[in-house]
């Protein structure tokens, strides 16, 4: 099978199309042919790494994963002999978080794993993109029980995790404040954000409002900028690790000696949660936002778009010509 492989860490120019052994299904897993991919920050963290602690996951010096990709959606083609909750020909869709393999014709995955029927109402393009940005946003909503009523400011509202953060927060009755660049502004409206900012206009850093949560999507900003606006109490919370890894250490800290705190929780992907999606997408409270789709076979490009941080919502990499 193809597959884009990087056997040392580097530049998008690592990333090689080769041809690779089909992986087989042990018995408790299926084989699913993927129909689409994406490529996101994930990945790109994890194929030049610059924190120490993903070396640590990763590899110190090379990565031990040499076939990056976390989203899929695909067709079952082959189920191990103990496999019961799915079928040759399902249409499936879910994510492959740290043990990756999704840049590939092929990948198995362990039936109990985030893996799920897609929704009925999207095509494979549509629903491979789905699950990540939507996760790291829901894995922070539920940490600070995010509810009917709350306030909260989203920075980077544009991105994978941002567009999915907006509609998440629709879908749970907060009010919304949104950031973005001025061409975004209608569709982050239309996203459900109640407030749009357009930073390259104004510093949402200088406003006079209060908010009870302050969610930094694309990790631009920091607790020390944001904390003034922050109500007593209220949490910021972000995607990166900040400044010297800062915000581990505030998450840490600032529950014991501070009014206003960070939270920072390690995202644990499950079944449920991919279950949860589906069913969002099926009635029509969410959708992945795509920017641009590629070919696998063009996924330096595809990889070094997602790296000028100037993408809308998601860049998918199609394996197949269908929908």
């Amino acid at each position: 099978m193809k597959a884009s492989v990087n056997t040392i860490y580097g530049p998008p120019e690592v990333l090689q199309i080769k041809e690779v052994e089909k992986p087989i299904p042990k018995d408790n897993e299926v084989l699913i042919k993927i129909y689409a991919t994406t490529v996101n920050r994930t990945d790109c963290g994890f194929r030049k790494p610059e924190y120490l602690i993903v070396r640590l996951i990763s590899g110190l010096f090379k990565p031990r994963k040499t076939i990056l990709g976390t989203e899929l959606a695909g067709e079952i083609e082959a189920i191990g002999s103990k496999v019961t909750n799915f079928k040759i020909g399902d249409q499936v869709f879910g994510l492959s978080t740290f043990h990756f393999g999704t840049h590939a014709e092929y990948v198995c995955i362990e039936e109990n794993k985030s893996i799920a029927i897609k929704p009925s109402n999207v095509s494979y393009q549509e629903a491979a993109p789905i699950c990540e940005g939507a996760w790291y946003a829901l894995t922070n909503f539920r940490k600070v029980n995010l509810k009917k009523g709350d306030r909260i400011l989203i920075n980077g509202a544009t991105g994978a995790i941002g567009s999915a953060a907006v509609q998440l927060a629709k879908y749970f009755g907060a009010e919304i404040t949104a950031v973005c660049n001025t061409k975004n502004m209608e569709l982050i409206k239309s996203l459900g954000a109640d407030v749009v900012i357009d930073y390259t206009k104004e510093d949402f850093t200088q406003r006079n409002e209060q908010y009870d949560f302050v969610f930094d999507a694309v990790g631009k900003s920091s607790f020390f900028k944001c904390k003034k606006f922050l109500k007593p109490k209220g949490t910021y919370f972000s995607t990166e690790l900040g400044y010297l890894s800062q915000n581990i250490f505030l998450a840490l800290v600032t529950p014991i000696i501070g009014r206003k705190r960070v939270t920072f929780p390690i995202p644990k992907d499950t079944k449920e949660i991919v279950v949860f999606f589906k069913e969002l997408v099926e009635q029509g409270h969410f959708r992945a936002v795509i920017d641009k789709v590629y070919q696998l076979d063009e996924i330096v490009e595809a990889t070094k778009y997602v790296e000028t941080g100037q993408k809308t919502g998601n860049v998918v990499i199609n394996l197949v010509h269908q929908s």
